[in-house]
């Protein structure tokens, strides 16, 4: 089982105004006239943070596939914020960063770049990370962040020292319950049984068990259900 944190319970997040809606964007501000344009070094924290979130998004926002009447890896990368926020209402300002950019211009390495075998796949999937962490150590540079932020940010995007890290098993679970709420019933139409208890095993085991309660918590279709359930007995 993938390690422990320091947040809030699940019943603290549920309590109250400041619950985190489904693809309400955590992230805006009312700040529009940062941008990486301002010399940086005029920039202070909340600024360059701002400006950082600002440029991924506007990065993410140039993605051709559109989900919901949105471009997809922008959508992403909210819903991952998203549930950043429901499983640790105050994590690490890296923490942020990298989930908000942890799909940065995704679509640029597309799948079919790659042999259709599973050494392809684990390739693409390599190369998608390195292409995230350098994109997004580019643009924190340019935002003014220090070579310390950068790195541990480009360690949570590579998930470095993944079950050991605490910070990593957050962003792991918040990608976990991504899939599982969004993305599992498409996956699960077309693909047989075996192989989606496979691939639901393997989520299952990387999530925390804070992750693993909020994930039961979530609506699936009784064909989806069954499949969960074979995945843990």
């Amino acid at each position: 089982m993938a390690g422990t944190r320091s947040c809030a319970s699940a019943a603290d997040r549920e309590v109250g105004p400041t619950t985190v809606h489904d693809d309400v964007d955590v992230f805006q501000t009312c700040t529009p006239e940062i941008t990486l344009e301002t010399p940086h070094k005029n920039l202070n924290a909340s600024q360059k943070f701002e400006a950082a979130i600002r440029r991924f998004d506007e990065e993410n926002a140039r993605d051709p596939n559109q989900e919901n009447g949105q471009p997809r890896e922008l959508l992403y990368a909210q819903r991952l914020t998203n549930w950043v926020l429901r499983l640790c209402p105050n994590p690490s300002e890296a923490v942020r960063l990298a989930a908000r950019c942890q799909h940065l211009c995704r679509w640029k390495i597309p799948r079919a770049d790659y042999p259709m075998t599973r050494t392809g796949y684990l390739k693409w999937r390599t190369d998608l990370k390195k292409f995230h962490a350098q994109r997004a150590g580019e643009i924190l540079r340019d935002a003014g962040y220090d070579d310390e932020t950068i790195r541990r940010v480009q360690d949570l995007n590579l998930k470095k020292n993944f079950p050991a890290d605490p910070e990593c098993c957050l962003l792991e679970d918040a990608l976990c319950l991504v899939f599982l709420e969004f993305q599992f019933a498409d996956l699960a139409a077309k693909t047989d049984d075996d192989k989606m208890v496979n691939a639901l095993k393997k989520s299952w085991e990387k999530m925390t068990e804070v992750a693993r309660a909020e994930a039961l918590k979530l609506n699936y279709s009784e064909r989806e259900k069954e499949l969960i359930q074979k995945a843990l007995a």
